[in-house]
């Protein structure tokens, strides 16, 4: 009797068939948005040398251009070496549409943003280069600049910047202790930056005065340039693309712009003062003050337009004494001149 009762309450206690389909439907629901948010496991690299193509070259099933063929893999794309056969290899191969390099801390191999991860086959062993290769450093930077190069050129392949970026990268990685891995890794890291501000350049968001409305270019590889590499050309060079993100996109007239822009461009003057990039950033600050200098007379304010104008005066003499040779050096003279004779900088000349 007491078994009895004990089950007659919990049969009251159960859920009707209605509400407890609801229930396993909603579990069932979580359990698959769980699933596909969650990122799938990396494919760690097997061990064997590194190795990168020079050119578009096939993957095969068999060691023979009569097998069926597997994929492309592409210039500059990550690979190691599994087993060597005569004149092919057998290889494990990144061929990935895009290889991300938002943080270069993160193995390419087996990356999770792209589909498939790696392919295994093989591949003609012509035109490879391996961390082993006499010299590989430097076919790499020529292979790597020749891309470059191509990717300047209006009849060159659309993919060039891109082919030229992963080859400066699998330098410094297949070579660490290159002279020229410094040099690479910058390479690399600007060609994804200014492909990058090409991209955010044509939406409308880049028009907007202030700098935090754009949508932001990734700094993360620049950045290691200059952790790796502090107080050198490289560290210099990508300091400056990084003060693209703080600029203003159209100055709608406000001196706030030009103002703090001055500000940008005279402080990495001071930090970098033998840099490659000084001159420009000192021709980039007296600018602005030249512009200063019409705006606030514009706005009734020959006060602060004076003090613009002999800040003006003050970087072109900089750039004089430091920079003679630079063009920016006798664009900054040009400025004064036009400022001493009352011609407008900013805005347009009237007669």
């Amino acid at each position: 009797m007491m078994l009895a009762s004990m089950n007659s309450g919990l049969r009251h206690r159960r859920l009707p068939i209605p509400q407890l389909t609801i229930i396993l439907l909603f579990c069932l629901s979580a359990a698959f948005a769980s699933a596909r948010d969650k990122k799938p496991a990396r494919v760690a690299p097997k061990a064997g040398p590194l190795a990168t193509p020079l050119r578009i070259t096939w993957l095969y099933i068999q060691p023979n251009t009569g097998s069926q063929k597997v994929a492309q893999v592409q210039i500059g794309r990550e690979m190691v070496i599994l087993e060597k056969s005569g004149p092919w290899f057998n290889v494990e191969a990144n061929t990935d549409v895009q290889e991300e390099q938002n943080d270069q801390d993160t193995p390419e191999m087996g990356d999770d943003n792209s589909t498939p991860q790696t392919l295994t086959g093989w591949m003609e062993a012509k035109g490879i280069v391996q961390n082993s290769t006499p010299d590989g450093d430097r076919i790499l930077m020529g292979a790597a600049a020749n891309e470059e190069a191509l990717a300047s050129t209006p009849s060159g392949p659309a993919n060039a910047a891109q082919s030229a970026r992963l080859l400066y990268t699998r330098l410094f990685e297949m070579f660490p202790n290159s002279t020229m891995a410094p040099e690479a890794r910058w390479r690399a890291a600007d060609i994804a930056w200014q492909v990058q501000k090409a991209d955010t350049a044509s939406l409308p968001s880049s028009k907007a005065r202030q700098p935090y409305l754009h949508q932001q270019i990734n700094e993360g590889a620049l950045k290691k340039v200059i952790k790796l590499y502090p107080h050198t050309r490289w560290a210099a060079l990508a300091a400056f693309d990084l003060i693209g993100n703080k600029l203003c996109g159209d100055w709608e007239g406000s001196t706030k712009c030009p103002e703090n822009e001055t500000e940008l461009y005279e402080k990495y003057a001071g930090e970098y003062p033998d840099g490659p990039r000084t001159a420009r950033a000192l021709y980039e600050a007296a600018y602005r003050q030249a512009v200063l200098t019409d705006m606030y007379k514009a706005n009734g304010d020959q006060g602060k337009a004076d003090k613009a104008h002999e800040h003006c005066r003050t970087l072109a003499d900089q750039l004089k004494q430091h920079f003679a040779g630079s063009d920016y050096a006798l664009r900054a003279q040009m400025l004064v001149f036009k400022l001493d004779q009352s011609i407008p900088v900013f805005g347009i000349d009237q007669g």
